[in-house]
């Protein structure tokens, strides 16, 4: 199982970390806001008064007929998240007519969500991106929105998406924890299905099995942490740029491509109206995959002369190498990833990048690892379309 380091933050048993875990007494939890409250077995369920994406205000009450209640902590970011989902959403299925109530609730404050923590998904945590994201992915529950106040989260002691609470017909909890074992989606992966146990055993009326486990996933994005976003954002503005000279045999070494990332190559100039226009989407890219095998490159067919022009305006739209990038540059010999076209022409430009460019500014080309290119932008992009598709071809999922 492949779960890659992050860039913007290392992997650990902290509730502050990408990955959450409780401990014997959450209150060792310094990262967590105050008000934050982690139920006990046995505890009632926390009355929420949370607006749906089908439009609705959605109370704990609404669910009182049902034997037994389901609330799951979700979120559209989380690659654990979309891994649990595609066993989640069947095991819903299969519930129903049995009596039992599903809620899911996505926790998360967009201000205290980092856009390198946005790497694994087409959308950000907002209300609106909810409702794509539950259409396109299937969901067959309620999804409701607390990213607001957070006061459900707290109440509830949500750590992490997924994060599992199961109720009984009095509403006290009964198990709380993963959904399985598995934090990817290759079902095989599963070893250990303690939610769905836990479900069961109560609608068989026998005690729950395991009543207590780790949750294991993207850390609760809590509004306290938003200072910390505007640290992140504020170091990279402080971020070297760099532009160096490049032929046209370096071109065609760039487009061979041969390492395991994917990559986008992006001829733009100063004086070029859409090439400018677009390129703050395309910085916006290469932070968001910061932690991806992924790498923005950015040629500039400025004159030579204007070189220190074009460095300026690169500066100015912040185009540094991506922490998560460093260490394939280096691999790779090379210290920048924004080139001066210095070669013979454009004919020469177009041989090496891609024959099939049939000319003018911008162009894009996204280029699979062995150099194949998998699609083309001739002029504007549309800087969302571009961004979806690639986050399609790298997945949502840890490998």
């Amino acid at each position: 199982m492949k779960l890659p380091l992050l860039g913007f933050m290392a992997f650990g048993l902290v509730a502050g970390g990408p990955f959450a875990v409780p401990a014997a007494d959450a209150g060792e939890y310094d990262n967590n806001p105050p008000g934050f409250h982690p139920l006990q077995i046995g505890d009632r369920a926390p009355d929420f008064s949370l607006l749906g994406i089908d439009g609705k205000t959605h109370t704990l009450a609404d669910y009182q007929d049902s034997p037994i209640l389901i609330v799951v902590f979700l979120s559209n970011h989380c690659p654990v998240s979309h891994a649990a989902e595609t066993r989640f959403i069947p095991f819903v299925a299969g519930l129903k007519g049995k009596g039992v109530a599903v809620v899911a609730i996505n926790p998360n404050s967009l201000e205290g969500l980092r856009i390198d923590e946005l790497g694994y998904s087409k959308y950000s945590d907002s209300y609106e991106d909810m409702k794509l994201y539950a259409k396109e992915r299937g969901f067959n529950f309620p999804y409701l929105y607390d990213g607001g106040t957070q006061a459900t989260a707290m109440a509830y002691g949500c750590l992490c998406t997924p994060d599992l609470f199961v109720f009984d017909g009095e509403r006290r909890l009964r198990y709380k924890g993963r959904f399985d074992d598995s934090q990817v989606a290759d079902p095989a992966s599963v070893h250990s299905t303690d939610g769905a146990n836990a479900v069961e055993a109560l609608l068989a009326g026998r005690p729950v099995p395991v009543e207590t486990t780790r949750p294991m996933g993207c850390s609760t994005k809590w509004l306290t942490k938003k200072g910390e976003v505007a640290e992140g954002n504020e170091a990279w503005r402080n971020m070297p740029v760099s532009l160096e000279p490049i032929d046209a045999a370096g071109i065609a070494a760039l487009a061979h491509n041969p390492t395991d990332r994917l990559r986008v190559i992006n001829l733009w100039a100063t004086w070029c109206v859409p090439c400018v226009e677009e390129f703050p989407g395309l910085v916006s890219i290469s932070r968001r995959l910061n932690s991806r095998d992924f790498d923005l490159i950015t040629v500039s067919v400025d004159e030579p002369k204007d070189a220190d022009k074009a460095l300026r305006f690169l500066e100015r739209e912040h185009a540094a190498v991506p922490p998560g990038a460093k260490a394939a540059l280096e691999k790779q010999g090379r210290k920048t990833n924004n080139y001066l076209y210095s070669g013979a022409g454009a004919d020469a430009l177009a041989q090496a990048l891609d024959p099939q460019w049939p000319g003018g500014y911008p162009y894009t080309v996204v280029i699979a690892p062995g150099g194949k290119v998998l699609y083309r932008y001739s002029g504007a992009l549309d800087v969302g379309q571009l961004q979806s598709r690639l986050i399609d071809t790298l997945g949502i999922y840890y490998k």
